[in-house]
């Protein structure tokens, strides 16, 4: 007997759906309530599927309402049904959904689609054949519903699961018979259907189905038999299509590529905004595939333009964004600030050779879109959202140009500088003010890649960027801050007397355009002063009294949203130029303004949290000078961590309050971390006289299960270890198993830095017990055990494996005997792991632990002395008690082996042998 629902059930559930339309809160929270009380209903289900498929004279949207619960419900489930009533229900389901698929109604055959996407993916391939017959059959129906249903259909399974579509039918791969019917279909007289075909080739093609792959030819033809469809829709499938077969089939479009390439310059030029952004990624595609830059080179006299006419504002970019009005005063709209994600504290090690070169290296449309972030626009979206009331919001046709054309700079560098040049000097002294702004940017876009050939011309270019920032456009003065941030490097690194010309008028320029009274103007030139004062560092000291007046006078000029940016231009500022902050002079300019917005805000506002990352900084920078503001600083973030984790407990009591944000948390951590080693060990009485007591809440926020508490719970542990351990040590017996246990070879992708500070801090806390080693001997082993597999695991991070290494070294220093026997397991990679960090005191106290666990144990080293004679001498000035325990190990193994020495040493490569016998005599 078919399952068939109880009339009160029905109704119920109708009621419930009528209900959900309704937008005022009292509504919300009753449907919430009935929808939790429903769903304990075991064939709820059944009665979703019943409202939607046949209670046709209910509102369309409740139906749909229905069908999304329906489908939400059964994602859910997973494995066979759970007794006979509940397989009565799903077959139910299964039974009636497909007939929705020839509703009139365009979003209810879309959500039934979904629907039987989600039952799809609960079956094995080929577990509900019945459905996929009904839906090839209906790819041949006259009536169009059934048809775009069909279709739906097939492209929800295609995106959510398409290994459900490979399984064989009559001895023949259904997606071997599927394939073809698709690509038939894209010459379909109804151009939804093209479409979709389209999409439903491309999901399959994305993940490398075979049958895509054995039908590319026809796939291809079919693509360039739509290159003029009249659907712009269909065109813009085309171009990603093709940019896509690029991407994974290139030896298949490359004997086409001067006809792609035509078609996709027209395409560019699509008076159809969305195809000539899809057009525009195909130029970022092509330049990010290294292998593809010989085929790409000719057609840079053709693509160069392109890329520049792109990067020239809209009419509606105008529209929206062409505003010269002074505007400083007129408060920022919710809808101006966007969320900020705060990055936890994460300690790593700093390398010899930080400059690596940018030739050659992909970028993601991503990492291209964060290059152009302080451009004119907000922060892409990867779900494509946007202001209403600013559609330039997303990513577009100007950033994608510039990305292109950024990328295009990285790649072929001067080449393409010849190309660009000529172009650039007549958009950069247009009278058009849009071309001269694209200009500027397409200036800016260049400058990482083509920096050598045009070095030559920054000595004219610089002054007159500067002279742009005077421009009456507001959008000119913005780019133009950008391009300069771009060469902040070159401007910093001019010789002494040049820095008169390019260096100090740069930092003023900036300087007055961040008291600018356009807020677009402040926000781009706030954000590259920011990139300044990371290029330039120290060489920001003797100015930073009128530094210091003209960011703190801003607190008097910014809304919301620029705010936000200036707490990260301090901050920046504070880690740039470090102890030099603590003079008594700047903290009397930049702590009131301060103080004055920490007393304003509530510790659940969001705009807390950058504040307290600005103080981070400001304390680490000034050291002792910070005290006088250190005693409210401190009890404040004591109390953010204490009420927040007491939210936490009442959230995981399933009491009716929601998840509280770890934000606060985790940035309260770090201020403390900044206080900590700002104050050093005077931050031990702070700890002592207050309550509740920090060791207590950092003990909590170990075992935390949200990653980014516990990654700053440990970098806070280690800054404690360092600066105050006297008051540490008493509770390190109950805070290292907790350390411990975040300590594995393999961490979740959100549990790597948890598991590089946890490591991090054992080896803090190690190395204080040098000398009294008895009370760290009990975890020692267990460490170790943790640590060397981290160590030898080749897809560690290199951050986690230079800490792992760091650690096992300070305790072999701490307790060298119980060290040593693993010794031989992991010399070789220890020695790798410590080339490339960077000669101070961390590096100095691991390799003394080093060669103490040597002299424990000689023969642990037997089958790694070439590593470990390659890593000394690759340090370059270590201290005098390692440099005399590195000679007397290497003289010990020379006289153990005595006339073989030589033959054992034959075999190194020569720099090592010549730089052996110079510094030690071996």
């Amino acid at each position: 007997m078919s399952w068939q629902p109880q009339s009160q059930g029905l109704e119920q559930v109708l009621d419930m759906l009528r209900l959900s339309v309704r937008m005022d809160a009292e509504s919300q929270q009753s449907v919430s309530k009935r929808l939790e009380q429903l769903r304990q209903v075991p064939d709820f289900y059944a009665y979703l599927a019943y409202a939607l498929v046949f209670c046709t004279n209910e509102d369309a949207s409740h139906r749909s309402v229905a069908g999304i619960l329906l489908k939400n419900m059964l994602s859910s489930r997973s494995g066979p049904p759970t007794d006979a009533n509940d397989a009565q229900a799903l077959a139910f389901v299964k039974a009636s959904i497909l007939q929705v698929l020839q509703d009139q109604d365009p979003n209810l055959r879309r959500t039934a689609c979904q629907v039987v996407s989600a039952l799809l993916a609960n079956e094995q391939p080929g577990g509900w054949t019945e459905a996929l017959e009904a839906l090839m059959k209906g790819m041949g129906a006259q009536d169009i519903n059934v048809v775009e249903g069909c279709f739906q259909c097939f492209l929800d399974i295609a995106e959510d699961s398409p290994a459900k579509l490979d399984f064989a039918v009559q001895g023949r791969n259904l997606l071997d018979h599927l394939v073809p019917e698709f690509i038939k279909f894209t010459s379909y007289d109804n151009p939804k259907i093209r479409l979709l075909s389209l999409k439903i080739l491309h999901a399959l093609g994305y993940i490398r189905i075979p049958a895509v792959d054995a039908n590319i030819d026809d796939y291809l033809k079919a693509l360039f038999s739509r290159a003029s469809d009249t659907s712009p829709d269909v065109r813009r499938a085309v171009c990603t299509a093709l940019g896509l077969i690029l991407n994974t089939r290139p030896d298949k479009l490359v004997p086409e590529l001067s006809n792609v390439v035509d078609y996709m310059a027209y395409c560019t030029k699509d008076k159809d905004e969305q195809v000539a952004l899809e057009a525009c990624e195909f130029w970022l595609t092509f330049a990010e595939d290294a292998n593809l830059q010989g085929n790409l080179k000719p057609y840079l006299p053709k693509i160069v333009p392109l890329l520049l006419a792109g990067m020239v504002y809209s009419e509606m970019d105008l529209a929206t964004l062409d505003v010269d009005e002074d505007d400083e005063a007129v408060p920022d709209r919710d809808t101006d600030i966007k969320p900020k994600a705060y990055s936890s504290k994460t300690h790593a090690h700093e390398s010899n050779d930080q400059a690596s070169s940018a030739a050659g290296q992909a970028r993601s449309r991503e990492a291209a879109e964060k290059a152009l972030e302080e451009d004119d626009e907000d922060d892409y979206d990867d779900d494509d959202d946007f202001d209403d009331d600013d559609d330039t919001g997303g990513w577009n046709i100007r950033k994608c140009s510039a990305a292109a054309l950024d990328v295009m700079a990285v790649s072929f560098k001067d080449d393409l500088l010849q190309i660009l040049l000529p172009v650039l000097k007549d958009k950069l002294f247009s009278d058009d003010w849009t071309q001269r702004e694209s200009g500027i940017l397409a200036l800016g876009a260049v400058a990482e890649g083509c920096i050598d050939g045009l070095t030559p011309h920054l000595p004219q270019l610089v002054p007159w960027l500067i002279g742009m920032l005077k421009d009456s456009k507001a959008l000119v003065r913005s780019i133009t801050c950008w391009t300069l941030g771009r060469y902040a490097s070159w401007c910093v690194q001019a010789s002494p007397e040049d820095k008169t010309k390019f260096f100090l008028p740069t930092m003023e320029g900036l300087l007055q355009m961040v008291l600018d009274h356009n807020k677009r103007v402040q926000e781009a030139g706030c954000s590259a002063f920011a990139t300044l004062e990371e290029e330039a560092g120290s060489e920001l000291v003797p100015f930073l009294e009128p530094i210091l007046r003209n960011l703190t006078f801003a607190f008097n000029k910014y809304q919301q949203k620029n705010l936000l940016i200036l707490y990260d231009a301090l901050g920046t500022l504070a880690d740039s130029v470090g102890s030099a902050l603590g003079q008594p002079l700047y903290l009397d300019i930049l702590m009131p303004p301060l103080i004055d917005r920490w007393q304003k805000l509530l510790d659940n506002d969001p705009d807390l949290v950058p504040l307290l990352e600005c103080l981070s900084s400001v304390s680490i920078a000034a050291g002792m000078a910070f005290a006088p503001y250190t005693a409210p600083v401190y009890e404040r973030c004591i109390n953010i961590i204490q009420s927040s984790l007491t939210e936490y407990n009442l959230f995981s009591s399933n009491v009716e309050v929601d998840e509280p944000d770890r934000t606060f948390i985790v940035v309260s951590l770090d201020l403390l971390s900044g206080l900590t080693q700002g104050l050093g060990e005077q931050i031990g009485q702070l700890i002592s006289n207050t309550q509740p007591s920090l060791l207590q809440l950092m003990a909590l926020c170990l075992t935390h299960y949200e990653p980014p508490i516990r990654q700053s719970a440990h970098a806070l542990l280690g800054d404690l270890a360092m600066s105050c351990f006297a008051l540490l040590r008493p509770v390190v017996p109950q805070l290292m198993p907790p350390v411990m246990e975040q300590i594995v070879a393999e961490p979740a992708p959100d549990c790597v830095s948890v598991c590089n500070n946890a490591a991090w801090a054992a080896g803090e806390i190690a190395l204080q017990y040098n000398g009294d080693a008895a009370p760290l001997e009990p975890f020692v082993p267990a460490l170790v055990e943790r640590l060397v597999p981290i160590l030898l695991n080749p897809k560690s991070p290199k951050s986690l494996s230079e800490n792992a290494a760091v650690t096992i070294g300070r305790l072999g220093l701490t307790c060298p005997a119980l060290v040593a026997p693993n010794l031989s397991t992991f010399a070789q990679a220890w020695c790798k792991a410590l080339w490339e960090i960077k000669d101070n005191d961390e590096k100095d106290s691991a390799f003394r632990g080093f060669c103490m666990m040597i002299s424990v144990n000689p023969g642990g080293l037997d089958n790694s002395f070439i590593w470990f004679c390659n890593a000394v001498v690759k340090w370059q000035h270590p201290s005098s008690q390692l440099d005399q325990m590195f000679r007397q190990i290497l003289q010990g193994f020379k006289n153990s082996l005595g006339s073989a020495w030589e033959q054992s040493i034959s075999t190194f490569p020569p720099v090592i042998r010549q730089r052996l016998a110079e510094r030690y005599n071996v």
